[in-house]
């Protein structure tokens, strides 16, 4: 009857009401790192950036999403947060997140495409499957696809200032703490990265599952070169030997290299990771969810990299991605980044079990909650 369907509009409308966005809230800190960290192309780290953003519903649900950079571009981030996002995302309905993902893109597409934007809309996204998987009362890894809960796990050293020596011996305390994969930065001379790769090798032995990262800091001339050079030490891939705008220049390197390739972290749209899946002869995708798009893009890069039969992999904030990739039928390697995001969460670093492979929270949320006390004396 229209009396029905009239009572069952404004139920809707009720529905709705209760789960629209009221407020996005975001805070910027700069966290100083213990150490000072370095690669081939971005130089000396002294701290990393983290951008929050929390998003509260109009019924009271509350969500916390965030981003982080090297040291640059947080401001930037906040501001775009603060004043192109918050006031365009007030009144939104919460609940369609890819909806608003793609909103989003749209709302600030001519000053965006990647970059600062996909940050900001990262962490936007990532509060919204926050409150997603809360209102569900389920784990972020059975909402994003509950293929499993565990995925393999590598420690990845910010290294490439580390003397010879050192590195062999960080690698080994990596070993210690129960990771059965390491990658280390390359980027020096060819004569001292060869060197470096070998010593890692014979400190680890054969077994362990053992990958390097030039952080795009070759030539695709010189990436053949010290892919080659790298071949007798059983690299598990090569990560960014050379810019990754080149994508026909990471499917030269291949042709000339038995190692397989991975890349993915700088790129930022799902444009940029379907022409690297398309176009690089990729054996391994690497999207980071604080700035491809949140779990929306990892997601969405994800079913890209299934659809040809390449695992997805992960960048950075190992706290989040551990849920991520294990959720993933095509799950390939989850990255444990030397920025200790998971240092200033309740929950910590992802465990490992017997055969170190990472163990992603059952909590409802994405199982990220932040320490604010102990991130107060660093925020901006």
């Amino acid at each position: 009857s229209k009396a029905t369907v009239s009572v069952l509009n404004c139920l809707h409308r009720q529905s709705t009401t209760m789960t629209a966005i009221k407020s996005v809230q975001s805070r910027l800190f700069q966290v100083p790192l213990p150490e000072v960290l370095g690669d081939a192309m971005h130089g000396a780290h002294h701290f990393f950036e983290l951008i929050t953003a929390t998003v509260t519903l109009e019924d009271g649900s509350e969500g916390t999403g965030y981003t982080y950079t090297g040291g640059k571009g947080g401001y930037a981030t906040k501001a775009m947060l603060d004043h192109d996002l918050a006031p365009a995302l007030v009144g939104k309905d919460a609940t369609d997140v890819e909806k608003l993902n793609d909103f989003m893109e749209v709302h600030i597409h001519y000053v965006g495409r990647g970059g600062i934007a996909s940050f900001a809309i990262s962490a936007v996204d990532i509060a919204l499957w926050d409150i997603r998987c809360k209102k569900a009362q389920k784990p972020l890894w059975q909402v994003a696809g509950g293929a499993g809960s565990t995925c393999n796990a590598y420690r990845g050293g910010i290294d490439l200032m580390y003397t010879q020596e050192r590195l062999v011996e960080s690698v080994k305390g990596y070993l210690h703490e129960g990771f059965r994969a390491v990658k280390i930065k390359v980027g020096l001379s060819y004569d001292e990265d060869v060197a470096r790769v070998k010593a890692v090798r014979e400190a680890i032995g054969a077994e362990t599952t053992f990958m390097v990262d030039a952080n795009y800091a070759l030539s695709v001339e010189d990436g053949i070169k010290w892919a080659k050079g790298f071949e007798p030490y059983n690299i598990f891939w090569f990560e960014e030997p050379t810019i990754p705008d080149d994508f026909e220049g990471f499917k030269t390197i291949s042709e000339g290299t038995t190692i397989p390739l991975a890349m993915g972290e700088n790129c930022h749209t799902i444009y940029e990771h379907k022409r690297a899946l398309s176009t690089s002869n990729l054996s391994f995708i690497q999207p980071d969810a604080s700035n491809c798009g949140g779990c929306t893009g990892f997601l969405r890069v994800a079913k890209a990299a299934a659809e040809r039969g390449i695992p997805v992999c992960s960048h950075g904030m190992q706290e989040l991605h551990v849920s991520l990739v294990s959720s993933q039928p095509n799950a390939g390697w989850l990255e444990v980044h030397s920025f200790p995001i998971d240092e200033y969460t309740t929950g910590g670093r992802p465990p490992l079990d017997a055969e170190g492979r990472a163990i992603a929270p059952d909590t409802p949320g994405t199982g990220v909650v932040f320490n604010w006390e102990k991130l107060a004396p660093f925020e901006k």
